[in-house]
């Protein structure tokens, strides 16, 4: 299994359809094609994956000069509740300064319960789009842009 199946994987298992998020495989592959884009994946206990090793979680990120951008981050369900979440979050904090990033960004939806894990992590809300998302069945989401130092 390639980490590229591993990250679809867990994406499938961890997001919502509802909410429309998951990227299709095609959308991962032309952003990791760039080399501003770049994955982490971790196993059960939120160590970096290891070949033969299950995944439990990824992050998804892209850099533009000194700042990185959290695409996607997910954790299975069955893992979630145990920190995995905030493991990857460090990961991450950890990738974008070895890339000399100095902030790092991320946008959400307004209702997504991680948005307490990240304002728990420094993250800040530095904008909102109107209606931005929307769901399955038409629902239109606010979209809310955080930020912070690395």
């Amino acid at each position: 299994m390639t980490d590229l199946d591993h990250l679809l994987e867990v994406m499938e298992a961890s997001f919502d359809p509802h909410y429309r998020e998951a990227w299709t495989r095609r959308q991962v592959e032309d952003s990791l094609s760039l080399s501003s884009t770049y994955m982490i994946l971790v196993d059960t206990a939120g160590a970096v994956l290891r070949e033969g090793d299950a995944a439990a979680g990824f992050v998804l990120a892209r850099q533009a000069a000194d700042e990185v951008e959290l695409l996607l981050i997910a954790v299975v369900p069955a893992r979630r509740g145990l920190g995995l979440g905030r493991k990857l979050l460090h990961l991450f904090f950890d990738s974008a300064r070895a890339r000399s990033a100095t902030r790092v960004f991320l946008e959400m939806r307004a209702n997504n319960p991680a948005g307490a894990l990240y304002r728990s992590e420094g993250f800040e809300q530095i904008g909102r789009r109107r209606d931005y998302y929307r769901t399955i069945t038409g629902e239109r989401i606010d979209a809310l842009t955080f930020a912070r130092a690395v």
